[in-house]
């Protein structure tokens, strides 16, 4: 590949990443706006439905089938355990937390992904992408102030997601590769049903019929999410990792632009302080993994 096709690559990559999070923050947002009337647990299962039909759908139309010995791997029944608890929590956490200050502590997923992976499958992490690891961790704690007079336990909800997500990303590197993505979507949507379905016994609160507002705010919750998910496929595919992937936080842009615009949020000045520390941390263990110098 010459230079030029290789830079016409990474700009086209880099584009689909930053379309990618746009829909990836516009889903959460919208999640966060049907939360004003419905149930989460309702919420949790009507987006599921609505995605894992759609990946279905997708999946036929290529040829894929829905159901194979894969399906229930070790892998992939651990991923839909991370999904499960990912999943429940971070919606949890955008509807009963400020949508910007979720955002950002979802940004150090790939920080503790490296950690994870470090731990679990022996991949080589120099000390300096440990400090960066750790700094990145310091930047979650520099948002949600523990023992700080203004530290709330729903804090926590974010941080639990970004776990939950953290691990359904190192199963996934472990998942079987016959799998395509159109089945992991399946899979990955079924496991929000399932965890609506968990917490509809803990909240206690009846199926109510969404009005249009609701309505119309699930039904572009679920374009979003497939929409961003086939974007992120496109971009990861597309272009050099090394090029594309730091394009993956300006999703912090776009979910704080929508909390501040939307409802009405405020940046406190640890909010940017505990997002520079997660966002120089990242970028920073992403350029020594691609520069070979771990």
């Amino acid at each position: 590949m010459t230079q030029t096709s290789n830079s016409h690559a990474n700009l086209t990559g880099s584009l689909w990443m930053i379309a990618a999070m746009a829909a990836f923050a516009a889903e959460d947002a919208l999640l966060k706006g049907a939360a004003r009337t419905l149930p989460v647990w309702e919420i949790l299962v009507l987006f599921g439905l609505g995605g894992a039909l759609v990946f279905a759908g997708l999946a036929r139309r290529n040829g894929a089938a829905l159901w194979s010995p894969d399906v229930v791997s070790k892998p992939m029944r651990i991923r839909m355990l991370f999904e499960i608890t990912g999943r429940l929590f971070y919606v949890l956490a955008i509807a009963l937390t400020p949508l910007s200050s979720a955002t950002v502590i979802l940004q150090a997923t790939p920080i503790v992904v490296v950690a994870g992976a470090a731990l679990f499958f022996g991949e080589t992490v120099g000390w300096r992408r440990w400090v960066a690891i750790f700094l990145g961790l310091g930047g979650v704690m520099v948002i949600i102030q523990p023992g700080a007079d203004s530290f709330s336990m729903l804090s926590m909800l974010a941080v639990l997601g970004m776990l939950g997500f953290a691990g359904r990303d190192l199963a996934s590197r472990a998942a079987p590769a016959r799998l395509s993505t159109d089945i992991l979507g399946v899979y990955g949507f079924l496991a929000i049903v399932i965890a609506g379905a968990l917490y509809a016994a803990w909240e206690g609160r009846t199926f109510q019929v969404p009005g249009a507002e609701a309505a119309a705010c699930l039904g572009l919750a679920v374009l979003c999410g497939v929409l961003a998910y086939t974007a992120l496929m496109k971009a990861m595919r597309t272009g050099e990792v090394s090029a594309v992937t730091p394009f993956r936080y300006t999703r912090l842009l776009f979910g704080i632009a929508l909390g501040v615009v939307f409802f009405g949020e405020s940046l406190s000045a640890a909010m940017i302080a505990g997002s520079a520390l997660i966002v120089l941390a990242g970028l920073f263990i992403m350029w020594r993994g691609g520069s070979a110098r771990a």
